[in-house]
Formats: C-alpha cells, structure tokens, sequence
C-alpha cells in the first residue's frame, strides 16, 4: 500500500498531520489506464443493474467535470518548468488568458458549466460537451494531474472496500476541501487582503442568474474584471505563483491552526472511516438489504448493486437464495448454522465481509 500523502499533490507533503502516513485503500478496481467504466473496455463487466446505461464514453472516461483549482495550486502548476507539465502549463496559461472563471482565489469552471452540471441527468461520463478542458485526448490522462485538486484526488468509480472505502475518500475530499478554502484565503490575506474584507470569497455561494457573458462563453466586462483583480489585472499568473510561494511557508502547526475545530473534527471523522476501510469487522447481525437492485445474467449468475451505481457484486444464482435467511432476527453465526443443517450450504465470513462492504447485506 502508499500513503495518504502519497495520492495527494506532492505540495502537501510537508503540511498535512503525521496520520496522512498512514496506508492509503488501493483501488485496484478503478484502473483509469484502462477504464473499467468504458464501453471499450475489457474489464467493464455489469453494465446495468438498475436497467440504466451507466458506461462511459472512451473519450471522457470519468472527466466530465471540471476542476476548481485554488490559487496556490495554479501558481504550483505554473511554477513547475519541467517538460512532463508543459502540456499542463499551456493549458492553464489559456484558461487564465481567456479569463473565464479566473479570480484570485479560484481558477474554476465557467458559470454555464456549472448550471449545466447541477442541471443535467444521466451525463456523468457520457456528454462529450462537459470534457474537462485539461483531459488529453490523446492519452486518456490528465494535463495537470500533479496539480489536482480535492474531488479529482479522491474520486475513484469502485471501491474495493465498496461503501467504507466510499464514504473514507468522500471524508478525505471534504477535509482536503476545508484546506484548499483556508490555504487560498490565506495566500489572499498576504496578496490582496481586500479580497477577503469585502466578503469576496464568500461570493460564490450565492447563485447569480447566468448573464450574456456566461451563454456566450465570454470574458466578463473588462471594467468588472479589474474590479475584481485590482492592480494584478494582467499580471494574474504572477499573483498565483507569490500564491504558491506564500503558501509554501505554511508549517504542519499553521495548516492546523488555520483549519481549527472544523479541520480537528474532520480530521477525527476521517480517522474513524480509515479504519472502517482498512480493518473492517463483520457486524454480529446482518439482513439482506431490500433496496439493493438484482439482475439475473444469462448465465445464470446474480448481480446485485446498492452502495453505487457503477458497483455490482456477482454471485453464482444459488447463493442469492442464502442471502434472504440474513433477517436481521439472528446472529450471523446462527443463520450459517442453520444454512448448514437445512440447505447444505454456507456463506464464508470472507464473502459475507464482501456482501456487507457493498451493503448488500447490512446491519439491521
């Protein structure tokens, strides 16, 4: 296994607590290399157990979403001359020349993305018109992958923990999100103080109707954009690189004491799923989950989903017939027991741990 840390931007290294050490779940199950959600993929194997089509396309994978790069990380990008990141580099030099979605504190997706985005069904790894503008085509890898940020760090589309490795890496987003909030006001509060006295980083939490600009796919008005970036306007990848400086100097005890209580108790909550995916217990009583969704195969197997849409189990069909004895009225020891001495059957506590991880079975 690798590190936490080891998944994470290498800018993070020297900032977060001792527990981010700790072994990270590998998700052999998602293999981006070879996307195990693509229709052209050999390794995409139910596609459908809830009768939606939820494959994805081979040319958007999973990256039919757009980052919200916080401005230290945009200036770590740029700052990086090296031949691997130069493709990245373009590619963010564009978007910031194009203006759109750049501010001081983010560089994120244009306003009409993200209507879209809230807005739209069943597109996620389907509609070619939300491709991330930093996915290579090309490759199938991404441009500024060094540089990504909390969702693409910890986004996978199967889990090998199922619901507990799921619920670990939403807790590690959450927590990363926190840090990027606090580190980029921080870098805000050395650059352009002002920014943060008039409420600016809290601005985006209000929805705004989308104006002409944002339909058309257009800069904002030139008076409103220096406005917004006072005297860096035109000198915008210079502010993001003394960003990434300013944040450099950042010590494990300042990341900490910017995160305070909300960073301690997340930090807590994540500590407490880790274990959860790493060392996981089978309950003492489980029942089959009525809401977990069957689909017979051909041949003759079962597949059964319920902690995500893209995750199914495959059992052999004779084994679903055991699973509905799991009623919550018994232990787990004595309903073995009893598909021992009625059915001739059993269910290894191995395979049960797998059923439970996908909560297929559950605690009652």
């Amino acid at each position: 296994m690798s590190s936490i840390l080891s998944t994470l931007p290498a800018l993070y290294q020297d900032l977060l607590p001792a527990f981010f050490t700790k072994d990270a779940p590998t998700e052999t199950k998602a293999t981006c290399s070879n996307c195990a959600m693509s229709r052209a993929s050999a390794q995409a194997t139910v596609d459908s157990v809830d009768g939606v089509e939820h494959l994805f396309r081979p040319d958007t994978k999973c990256c039919t979403y757009q980052p919200r790069l916080p401005n230290y990380l945009v200036g770590a990008l740029l700052s990086d001359d090296s031949a691997q990141m130069a493709e990245g580099r373009r590619r963010i030099e564009a978007k910031i020349d194009s203006r759109i979605g750049v501010s001081p504190q983010w560089v994120k997706p244009p306003a009409k993305f993200n209507h879209l985005y809230k807005n739209a069904h069943q597109f996620f790894g389907k509609a070619s018109s939300l491709r991330c503008p930093y996915y290579a085509l090309e490759t199938g890898g991404c441009t500024i992958w060094a540089y990504r940020e909390s969702v693409c760090s910890t986004f996978f589309c199967k889990y090998v923990a199922g619901r507990d490795g799921q619920r670990f890496w939403m807790s590690l987003k959450t927590y990363l999100t926190l840090a990027e909030f606090q580190l980029s006001r921080h870098a805000l509060l050395q650059l352009m103080p002002e920014f943060l006295l008039d409420g600016r980083d809290k601005a985006e939490v209000a929805t705004v109707p989308l104006s002409v600009e944002d339909l058309d796919d257009a800069a904002p008005p030139a008076k409103a954009y220096a406005a917004l970036w006072k005297g860096y306007a035109g000198m915008e990848k210079d502010f993001y690189r003394a960003c990434y400086d300013a944040v450099r100097t950042v010590t494990r005890d300042g990341l900490e004491r910017m995160l305070g209580l909300d960073g301690t108790i997340e930090q807590k909550v994540l500590e407490k799923l880790h274990t959860h995916a790493t060392a996981p217990t089978l309950p003492r009583v489980l029942r089959f989950n009525p809401d977990a969704t069957v689909k017979w195969l051909p041949d003759g197997s079962v597949a059964l989903g319920s902690y995500s849409e893209y995750d199914a189990v495959a059992l052999p069909g004779e084994a679903y017939a055991l699973l509905v004895e799991f009623t919550g009225q018994k232990p787990v020891d004595a309903v073995r027991q009893h598909l021992r001495d009625h059915k001739q059957a059993d269910l290894d506590p191995d395979i049960l741990l797998e059923l439970y991880r996908h909560r297929i079975l559950i605690e009652p």
